[in-house]
C-alpha cells in the first residue's frame, strides 16, 4: 500500500494520460496517470466526472494477491471526494482503505478464470472496471486406467485401447496428452491412439499409457490366426415359456423352421428369473437374479471377446428411445433383457461401445445396406418377445421380421447362423431355468432337419457364437461348456 500512496502523490505532478509501471510487493501494477490539483480533495459537493481504475488488465495464478487503486476526478480533472463501492465476478476482495481521495482494494485469485473487478463512486455512480485472469494448474493426474484391461486378439488383426487419466478421485482428466508402448512388439504394436496389432502368437503383452509421469497397462494376448466358420451370427431372444408350450400351435412360423434347419431337444435355461439368463448368454456366469440391478459388471464378456478379436457387434433393441441408450426400462423396453447396457466394456464408453446398442429400426437398414455387424443381438419389446403377449404374437412378430433377412440373398450367399430361443421356462425348474426351444437356422452349413438330444445350456450357445466367427477367448462358463458342432457341417 506505501508504494501505491507514494506512486498516488506523483500523480499530482504529471500530465493527465502518461502510463506509469511499477510493483507493489511481488505484484505489478500499472496506473494510469491523472492531472490531480495540489490543492487536494475537493469537497463533498462537487460534481464527479468520471472513476479510474488501475490497472485495468491483470493475470494472476491462483490465489496470488493484486491491488487496486480508483481515483475519482471532477470534470475539470481534479481529485473528487467520493465513497468507492467494490465488486468482483470472482475470486475474493480482501478489504478496501483510502487516503487522500485515492482507495484502494486488495484482490485474491481464488477462483480461477476470466473475472471483473469493477469500482463504483457514490455520488455520481461512476464506474470503471478492470479485467483479471486467474490461472490455475491443471489438476495432476494420479491415475490411468487402460481397457479394456485383458483383450486377445488374432494375429494379423487389431484390437482398440483406450486410456483415461484420473484424479486422485478417480474423476477423468481430459485434455491429457497420453503415449503409447509395447513390452514385447515382436508379439504385439501398439500405435500412438492406442490401437494394438497382432504380429505373432504369444503374451500376454503388457501395453503401456503414460500421461504426465503416471501410467496403467493392459495385457494383450495374440491368438493365431484363425478361420471362422460364419461370416454373421445373430440371436433372437424370447421370453419365459416351456418346451412343450412352444411345441403346440402357438408357434407355428418358429417350429417350421426348427423342423427345416436344426432343434436342440434337451436346452435347458440355467436359473430365474431373466436376468441371469442374459448374463449367461453374455458372460457365462449368472451374475445376478435381480431383474432390477444396475450394477456396472467389469466381467469377460462377449463384447471383450468380439473387439479383442476385431469383430464388429450391435444390440439391436425394440423401443429403445435411441441410439447409445444406457438407462433403464422405458415403454417396452427392459435393460434385463439387453444386458450389454451392463458390461463395463459398453457402459464405461458412453461414446464408444455404448453407441453399438440402436433401435431395432435400424436392423432393416443396416440389412439394406449390407452394413450389418459380425455379430448381432436381436432384442424384441415385452410384448413382441412373449413376456406380455401371447407366443402367437411373438411368432408372428419373427415372421414379419426375421423371415426377410433368412429368405434374403444377403443371408443366403454369407455364411449366416441365426439362433432363437427363451431365455428361461415359465415354471419348470429343471437344471436351473427349465427346458426351452433353441432353434438354429444356417444358410449353407446346417445338417437340415437335424435334432440333438444333447444337454445344452447358455454358455454352449455363447461358445458357439464366439466359436462360429473364429474367435477363440471364451468368457465364464463357455470355455468348457459342451460344444454344439453337431449342427453344422464341416
Amino acid at each position: 500500500m506505501q508504494f501505491l500512496h507514494r506512486l498516488a502523490h506523483r500523480l499530482s505532478r504529471i500530465k493527465r494520460g502518461t502510463l506509469i509501471t511499477g510493483a507493489a510487493g511481488s505484484v505489478a501494477a500499472a496506473v494510469i496517470a491523472c492531472e490531480v490539483s495540489p490543492s487536494g480533495p475537493t469537497g463533498s459537493g462537487t460534481t464527479v466526472g468520471q472513476l479510474i481504475l488501475s490497472p485495468k488488465v491483470v493475470t494472476l495464478q491462483q490465489n496470488q494477491l493484486q491491488d487496486f487503486m480508483a481515483v475519482g476526478l471532477t470534470p475539470a480533472g481534479d481529485t473528487a471526494q467520493v465513497t468507492v463501492v467494490w465488486s468482483a465476478t470472482g475470486g475474493t476482495l480482501l478489504g478496501a482503505s483510502n487516503s487522500g481521495g485515492r482507495h484502494y482494494e486488495r484482490y485474491q485469485g481464488t477462483a480461477c478464470g476470466a473475472f471483473t473487478v469493477t469500482a463504483t463512486s457514490q455520488p455520481g455512480a461512476k464506474s470503471d472496471a478492470a479485467s483479471v485472469t486467474v490461472v490455475c494448474a491443471p489438476t495432476p493426474v494420479a491415475t490411468v486406467v487402460v481397457s479394456p484391461s485383458a483383450p486377445s486378439v488374432q494375429a494379423g488383426l487389431t484390437v482398440q485401447l483406450t486410456a483415461t487419466p484420473q484424479d486422485a478421485n478417480g474423476n477423468p482428466l481430459t485434455g491429457r496428452t497420453v503415449t503409447w508402448a509395447s513390452g514385447t512388439p515382436a508379439v504385439a504394436t501398439v500405435d500412438a491412439n492406442g490401437l494394438v496389432t497382432g504380429v505373432a502368437a504369444g503374451g500376454p503383452v503388457t501395453i503401456t499409457a503414460t500421461s504426465e509421469g503416471r501410467s496403467g497397462t493392459a495385457a494383450v494376448t495374440v491368438t493365431a490366426a484363425g478361420s471362422s466358420q460364419f461370416d454373421h451370427v445373430f440371436i433372437v431372444t424370447e421370453e419365459n415359456n416351456d418346451y412343450a408350450s412352444v411345441t403346440g400351435s402357438s408357434m407355428p412360423y418358429l417350429t417350421g423352421l426348427a423342423a427345416q434347419y436344426g432343434l436342440a431337444t434337451q436346452y435347458y435355461a440355467n436359473t430365474h428369473p431373466s436376468i441371469g439368463n442374459y448374463f449367461e448368454l453374455a458372460t457365462g456366469q449368472i451374475l445376478t437374479n435381480d431383474d432390477a440391478s444396475s450394477m456396472i459388471e467389469n466381467v469377460p464378456n462377449i463384447v471383450r471377446s468380439l473387439v479383442g478379436a476385431g469383430k464388429t457387434w450391435k444390440s439391436y433393441a425394440e423401443s429403445i428411445p435411441n441410439a447409445c441408450y444406457l438407462g433403464g426400462d422405458t415403454g417396452g423396453y427392459a435393460r434385463k433383457h439387453n444386458v450389454f447396457a451392463l458390461l463395463s466394456d459398453v457402459a464405461n464408453d458412453p461414446t464408444g461401445q455404448a453407441c453399438n446398442i440402436v433401435p431395432f429400426t435400424q436392423f432393416a437398414s443396416d440389412m439394406a445396406n449390407g452394413t450389418l455387424p459380425a455379430f448381432s443381438n436381436i432384442v424384441p419389446n415385452l410384448c413382441d418377445d412373449a413376456h406380455d403377449c401371447s407366443l402367437n404374437t411373438a411368432d408372428s412378430w419373427l415372421q414379419t421380421n426375421i423371415d426377410p433377412l433368412i429368405k434374403s440373398t444377403w443371408f443366403q450367399q454369407n455364411n449366416c447362423l441365426l439362433i432363437i430361443t427363451f431365455d428361461e421356462s415359465g415354471g419348470d425348474n429343471t437344471h436351473g431355468g427349465g427346458r426351452v426351444y433353441w432353434v438354429a437356422v444356417t444358410s449353407t452349413k446346417s445338417n437340415l432337419g437335424y435334432q440333438s438330444t444333447t444337454l445344452y445350456q447358455h454358455p454352449s450357445t455363447l461358445r458357439l457364437m464366439l466359436k462360429g466367427l473364429g474367435v477363440t477367448v471364451f468368457p465364464g462358463g463357455a470355455a468348457t461348456a459342451p460344444d454344439m458342432s453337431e449342427f453344422f457341417k464341416p
